[in-house]
């Protein structure tokens, strides 16, 4: 019979731990690609514009990846299919590592994008399946930490490792530690068949897919997802290169950035968490994208500031413009009936990789370089981010929560 375990609080937190780890894993991977850009830019002697590209084909692939799991996703026991998704993940990223030109890191990226792309996915439909609705902003606070671990310990590990071995060694190093949270997903992660039904059948199939395309609160849902990608992803690639180019951070400089600003979103995710549980996920949802336009408008203007200056700013994007996806995602999974959830989750994730795509091209060709090959139109990027950002508070309040318990 079907089935979704209670978990004891000991269980419930391994398994949250470890499903932040499989996030860490899959974030880093993607992540590592922008502040090694200056270094890409010059090796393959490419354009902001194509290095862009680069960040997209990620991205991109993950959004095919993810409307092609809509299909099947439900129709699986989800440990099995998280084990298996991540093993892809590991492969694709060791192909990166192993890439002699761009045009093979740019096919490996794709590839890591048609696994990562749905693993996320996966990974956030596990904890809605398991936790319930008044805990889940909580649960999600400790699952989006493993976006702070990831800059804090993930990014700067791996640009140190660019700087000693070169650009490849990152992945590899990546890969390799997939192997052991494989191993800990293995063990700490429940067979999980509560939303299993009935065999299903092609026709069924595409019924299942129809049903979640068909009811307008997922797409409130599925714009809010979008919305919060590209006013990120508009102007996240592209850090590195203005702070380096307009700001005279040096390679060794560029760590800081993520370290500093992910041991502070270390503590203010989970903190974000126990708000949206408290206060309320709307308000608090609202409360932290509005003090987003602070620093992704000043971001751009930057100018003749120390390092120390630097910091601020770019810690405060961080933390509140990451901070926005732990109330936003447990009001997102909580849209659709957990029968549903695995589909509405995979095209969530897909419209998500799509938007994350399309910003990081749309912020390429925002920018360009003066004769000094100083960035310029930079500060565009944070005019789309605004747009986004009004447009995302209205929404948020359009959306209605449907879903508060687990499957049984």
């Amino acid at each position: 019979m079907p089935h979704t375990p209670a978990l004891t609080p000991r269980r419930e937190r391994a398994m949250l731990l470890t499903l932040a780890a499989v996030q860490f894993i899959h974030i880093v991977d993607f992540m590592v690609m922008m502040p090694l850009g200056p270094e890409l830019t010059r090796i393959f002697g490419i354009s902001d514009a194509q290095f862009g590209l680069l960040i997209s084909a990620y991205t991109l692939a993950g959004g095919a990846s993810g409307l092609a799991a809509t299909t099947y996703i439900d129709r699986f026991e989800r440990r099995r299919l998280l084990l298996i998704l991540f093993a892809g993940l590991a492969v694709a990223t060791l192909a990166c590592g192993l890439a002699p030109t761009f045009t093979t890191l740019m096919a490996a990226r794709v590839a890591a994008g048609l696994f990562g792309g749905v693993l996320g996915a996966l990974v956030q439909t596990i904890v809605a399946d398991t936790i319930p609705f008044e805990r889940r902003g909580a649960a999600m606070g400790i699952v989006m930490s493993a976006f702070s671990m990831a800059t804090v310990a993930g990014v700067p590990a791996s640009l140190w490792l660019a700087s000693l071995y070169g650009w490849h060694a990152p992945f590899v190093a990546i890969a390799g530690v997939s192997a052991l949270v494989w191993a800990l997903a293995l063990r700490q992660v429940p067979t999980l068949t509560g939303h299993l039904g009935p065999k299903q059948t092609a026709e069924g199939t595409l019924h299942h897919l129809r049903a979640v395309l068909a009811e307008r609160n997922h797409w409130r849902a599925f714009g809010l997802s979008m919305l919060m990608m590209a006013s990120s992803f508009a102007m996240i690639p592209y850090i590195t290169i203005f702070t380096t180019t307009n700001l005279g951070l040096t390679a060794q400089q560029v760590p800081l950035i993520y370290l500093v600003g992910g041991v502070a979103t270390l503590f203010t995710a989970r903190l974000w968490g126990r708000l949206a549980d408290q206060w309320g996920k709307v308000p608090t949802f609202r409360l932290i994208a509005l003090l987003a336009l602070v620093p992704i408008l000043t971001l751009p203007r930057l100018a003749g500031v120390s390092l120390v200056g630097v910091l601020v700013v770019t810690t405060l994007f961080f933390v509140l413009v990451s901070g926005r996806m732990v109330p936003g995602m447990a009001l997102i999974t909580s849209a659709v009936e957990p029968r549903r959830r695995g589909a509405f989750m995979s095209l969530n994730n897909s419209l998500q990789s799509a938007a994350m795509g399309v910003a990081s091209l749309v912020g390429g060709l925002m920018i360009s370089r003066d004769a000094q090959g100083l960035v310029q139109g930079y500060e565009r990027t944070g005019w789309l981010a605004l747009g986004c950002t009004v447009a995302m508070v209205w929404l948020v309040g359009r959306l209605r929560v449907v879903s508060g318990n687990r499957p049984t």
